[in-house]
């Protein structure tokens, strides 16, 4: 199941068939800021990110509701006065904002950071309306990811969140299956639920959930021939989705470098090395990760480079490092700018191209129609951009 298109049927976050949205005089870029492509240039891995962290804050981060305490990121750039009002809702897009705000905020702590973590997590408590919780287990699973690091590398919490969401992950397992669908009722188990939700529970304690976890990923959704991770499967009847996602691969990375770590067991160390491997050979073009494209889809890549990323660091796997480094080099150097800031394809490879002049920027679509030009309104692609740089400056700062 294509989880871009779920996004727009079970939630309605994103305009359908390409149309395009009025921009508002806070969001229109200078003509004179817009730069057809950029070169490397000599910043620094740490000054690449914090530039990527400017754009998505000054294009994207609005407060909510005109609550000075509460923000979230407006789901596309140029936003209309509709898109700022936060009336459509994309929870596990924020979820990943809040992840990447947290990533800034250890790379340099700052005041202005450390409240931007609260008032993104405020934000998504006031926006979600029902709490921290909702009926989409992937969902949950990233949020508690987010604020588990706000606790343990800022020493910022949020009450009872993070207990919250664990007694609502737990709940939703399933023990005939072994593991938690997509959302509630639903009897489809797949990797972008069930990958997050197993790095979750190692993180919280719970090493024998995650191992059952990981083990119903490597039994029952490998790819014995490619060596790849599936999409899901449909129980009762073990109807498989065979689609492969960057996505997958990087959940799946991540919840057995956790247990290689917690448990020592040198199976999780092997399992991680054979998908970095396979990654490596089938999901990378010259080294740099393959193209998504909007939407929900424009978050895969970076949540493949973050996974990729915490292998390279806990493991010392220097393919995955490669690849991190290769794709920040590749999405760096096809940059575009505008006002001084980068904008990110949805394809690493190729450059991001805008009009030379005259004029602003084209009216950028959900669809493939900005596709030669590697253009996306999304907050996720830019999301996916900003945690690759943090990927590569984390590795840089570690010698790796």
């Amino acid at each position: 199941m294509d989880r871009r298109n779920k996004v727009i049927s079970r939630r309605g976050v994103l305009l359908a068939g390409g149309a395009s949205i009025a921009l508002t005089a806070m969001a229109q870029p200078t003509q004179a800021g817009i730069t057809r492509k950029m070169s490397a240039g000599p910043e620094a891995p740490g000054k690449r990110a914090e530039l990527a962290e400017q754009a998505i804050v000054q294009r994207h981060v609005r407060t909510l509701w005109g609550q000075s305490g509460m923000r979230l990121g407006a789901l596309v750039w140029p936003s209309s006065l509709l898109d700022q009002s936060f009336v459509r809702w994309c929870y596990w897009w924020q979820a990943h904002l809040l992840d990447c705000a947290v990533d800034a905020a250890y790379r340099t702590r700052t005041p202005e950071r450390i409240d931007r973590v609260v008032a993104l997590a405020r934000g998504i408590l006031t926006r979600n309306l029902t709490g921290w919780t909702n009926r989409y287990y992937d969902d949950m699973s990233w949020l508690v990811l987010a604020l588990e690091r706000a606790d343990r590398l800022l020493g910022v919490r949020f009450g009872a969140a993070i207990g919250d969401l664990r007694a609502a992950l737990i709940e939703g397992w399933n023990p005939i299956v072994g593991a938690v669908p997509w959302r509630s009722g639903d009897d489809f188990y797949n990797t972008p639920a069930i990958g997050p939700t197993g790095i979750a529970m190692a993180r919280l304690g719970e090493l024998p959930r995650a191992r059952q976890l990981a083990d119903f990923l490597y039994t029952r959704l490998r790819d014995t021939d490619s060596g790849l991770i599936l999409d899901g499967v449909h129980e009762p009847g073990a109807r498989v989705d065979r689609t492969v996602h960057t996505y997958s691969q990087g959940v799946t990375i991540g919840l057995e470098t956790e247990l290689a770590v917690r448990t020592g067991e040198s199976s999780h160390r092997s399992r991680v090395a054979a998908l970095v491997a396979a990654t490596a050979d089938r999901l990378t073009d010259a080294g740099v990760i393959a193209a998504a494209s909007g939407n929900d889809s424009g978050l895969f890549m970076g949540i493949l480079a973050r996974y990729l990323a915490e292998a390279a660091l806990a493991l010392g796997d220097t393919t995955a490092a490669n690849i991190v480094h290769a794709s920040a080099r590749a999405a760096w150097e096809n940059r575009a700018e505008v006002d001084g800031l980068p904008l990110f394809g949805p394809d690493w490879a190729r450059a991001v191209a805008v009009p030379e002049a005259p004029g602003t920027l084209p009216p950028l679509t959900h669809s493939s129609a900005a596709s030669s030009a590697n253009l996306s309104r999304d907050l996720s692609v830019q999301l996916s951009g900003w945690m690759l740089l943090e990927a590569d400056y984390q590795l840089t700062a570690a010698g790796r």
